[in-house]
C-alpha cells in the first residue's frame, strides 16, 4: 500500500474563503506560480501546516479535474483541538501555508451501486465520490446527516440531485435509521461512511447483513491506538543501515526510532493520516492503526510506526 511521503516544502496560497455554513468555510489553495498540482483521486486528503507550525489533515473536495488548484473545507469546532479555530482565524486570503501529500486512505472501488453515508464534515470525503459516481453514470445514493441544516455545508446537494439525496438533522428529527435508509441493497453495491465515531461506531449494528469488504469507513479519531496487545521489550532493525535499536515494549516505534537519531515525518501522532508509513521487511506487527484493513495487517509488509509496536522480538524495517 504505497502512498505519497509528504513534504513540508510545498507551499499554497489561500486564494478564496468561501462561507458554506455557520460553521464550515471551504477554502481555495494554488501554487504561488499557478503551476499543476499534485494528481488525487477521490477520498485523498493533505496535511496542512497552520501557522503554531500545527498539522491537520483535511479532505479533497473540489474538482480533481482542476489540476492547478485544491479545495477543503473546516468546521469550525470550539471545543477541539485548536486547528479549525486557527485556521479560521488566522489564515487570510493570500496567506501562505505548507502542504504535504495527497495521500488516500478512503479509495472508491470499482462497483455498480454505490450508498454514501456523511455525518457533518465527512461530507467533504463523499463529494469527490459523488462527482466520479455521477461521470461513470453509475447509481448512487447518499445519507447526509447534520445535527441543524444551517451547519449542513453542501445541503444545496439535494436540490442539485433530486431523489438521490437524503437530508437529516438530528435536532428536529432523532437519530436516522441508517438500516431503514440502505434497505435492500442491489448485488455490487459499496457502502462508504465519513463522519463522527459515534455514527461509524453504530454502522455494525446498522448493516449486520452486509458484508465486510463493501463496507468502507474513514474516521477522524483512532480508537485502536490505546489498545494493549503486547508490552514486551523489542529490537528494531534498520535494513539499510544495519544498525539494531532496542525499544520498550510500551513504545512505540517512531518514539524508539526518534530517541536513536533517526528521522520519520510524522503528522497526526494517531494513526489516522498514513504520512509516517514504512514499508517492514520482516517482523510481526501489532498494528493500532485505523488505516489498514485485515488482509494488510496480515500481510505484515508496512505499518504507521507513530502507534504501531512489534509482536515479534524483532522488526526489520527499510530503513
Amino acid at each position: 500500500m504505497a502512498m505519497q511521503t509528504a513534504t513540508r516544502t510545498d507551499q499554497l496560497v489561500i486564494v478564496d474563503r468561501i462561507q458554506r455554513s455557520t460553521s464550515v468555510t471551504e477554502f481555495v489553495l494554488e501554487r504561488a506560480d499557478g503551476s499543476r498540482l499534485p494528481d488525487w483521486a477521490p477520498g485523498a486528503h493533505i496535511d496542512v501546516v497552520l501557522p503554531s507550525g500545527k498539522i491537520r489533515q483535511y479532505s479533497l473536495c473540489g474538482d480533481r479535474w482542476t489540476p492547478h488548484q485544491y479545495r477543503i473545507a473546516v468546521q469550525r469546532e470550539h471545543d477541539g483541538t485548536g486547528g479549525s479555530v486557527e485556521i479560521h482565524e488566522d489564515v487570510q486570503l493570500g496567506d501562505v501555508v505548507s502542504f504535504g501529500g495527497p495521500r488516500n486512505n478512503f479509495r472508491l472501488a470499482p462497483a455498480q451501486h454505490y450508498r454514501f453515508i456523511a455525518g457533518g464534515i465527512g461530507i467533504t470525503a463523499v463529494l469527490p465520490m459523488i462527482e466520479q459516481a455521477e461521470k461513470l453514470n453509475l447509481e448512487w445514493q447518499l445519507l447526509y446527516l447534520g445535527k441543524t441544516a444551517d451547519r449542513m455545508a453542501y445541503r444545496h446537494l439535494a436540490d442539485h440531485y433530486p431523489g438521490r439525496v437524503t437530508m437529516h438533522t438530528s435536532t428536529d428529527n432523532g437519530r436516522a435509521s441508517i438500516r431503514q435508509w440502505l434497505g435492500d441493497l442491489p448485488e455490487d453495491t459499496m457502502v462508504y461512511a465519513c463522519g463522527p465515531e459515534t455514527m461509524l461506531e453504530a454502522l455494525p449494528e446498522e448493516c449486520p447483513d452486509l458484508p465486510k469488504h463493501f463496507l468502507r469507513t474513514e474516521r477522524f479519531t483512532n480508537t485502536l491506538a490505546d489498545a494493549t496487545v503486547s508490552s514486551e521489550p523489542y529490537e528494531i532493525e534498520l535494513y539499510r543501515s544495519g544498525k539494531v535499536i532496542n525499544a520498550l515494549g510500551t513504545t512505540p516505534v517512531i518514539d524508539a526510532l526518534s530517541q536513536a537519531g533517526v528521522s520519520v515525518i510524522t503528522s497526526c501522532s494517531k494513526g489516522v493520516c498514513g504520512t509516517c508509513e514504512v514499508d517492514v521487511v520482516s517482523g510481526e506487527i501489532d498494528h493500532r492503526d485505523a488505516i489498514l484493513d485485515d488482509d494488510e495487517r496480515a500481510a505484515n509488509t508496512c505499518m504507521f510506526p507513530c502507534v504501531s509496536r512489534a509482536l515479534s522480538k524483532r522488526l526489520v524495517l527499510d530503513l
